[in-house]
């Protein structure tokens, strides 16, 4: 129990350091000949990597891969997925929240006890919005009234794309993707300035 209960505790740690889900660090830390097979496959990531090298996956596109997976493989889209973004950070062709185009993104979110109309209000509308991201020159692009609304980071160099739903009465969840950011460290910056501004958003609304 012991040792169950150490092992769960570095995983998340590295999730805390890398912002991978439990299943992918726990998949980096869990010894490769204890390794479980990767959900209905019936197989698990190391024979799934060595198929791939075999086929020639490293020159290949996310896209490809995936494909392949699910028409010659038969492995359903969602786990197909996940074993091309585990496949591609094992042979080094991505970085955790490293697209194949080179480009990060990270995520974010926050359940807040308001409304989502209020909630989406705080984020669209300019006046609410410097209350809690102060200095921060966000560009509409396009927006769906209480469900999504994308903006251009400054200059357009990035983009941030919120999404709304309602999670009960009187309470909403805001999760926001920011998209096209350059490096690692620009990525790391930015995921832990998302989640203090929209521990701020929550702080403020909620008191009120």
């Amino acid at each position: 129990m012991t040792s169950q209960k150490s092992f769960k505790q570095r995983v998340r740690t590295r999730m805390e350091k890398t912002g991978e889900s439990y299943t992918a660090a726990r998949a980096q830390l869990i010894p490769r000949e204890q390794e479980p097979d990767v959900g209905p496959t019936g197989r698990p990531y190391r024979e799934w990597f060595a198929e791939l090298d075999e086929w020639g996956a490293t020159d290949r596109s996310h896209k490809e891969i995936a494909a392949w997976l699910m028409e010659a493989q038969g492995v359903p889209g969602w786990w197909a997925q996940n074993i091309t973004v585990e496949y591609e950070r094992a042979r080094g062709l991505r970085e955790v929240g490293q697209g194949r185009d080179g480009f990060f993104r990270v995520n974010a979110s926050k359940t807040v006890n308001v409304p989502v109309e209020e909630l989406y209000a705080a984020v669209v509308d300019p006046a609410c919005r410097d209350e809690w991201l102060p200095g921060v020159v966000l560009r509409e692009r396009t927006a769906t009234p209480h469900r999504t609304a994308r903006f251009d980071w400054g200059e357009g160099s990035t983009r941030v794309i919120f999404g709304f739903e309602v999670k009960g009465d009187g309470k909403s969840t805001v999760a926001l993707s920011h998209e096209r950011l350059p490096d690692g460290e620009s990525a790391a910056t930015m995921k832990a300035f998302w989640r203090e501004r929209l521990s701020g958003l929550k702080a403020l609304l909620e008191a009120r």
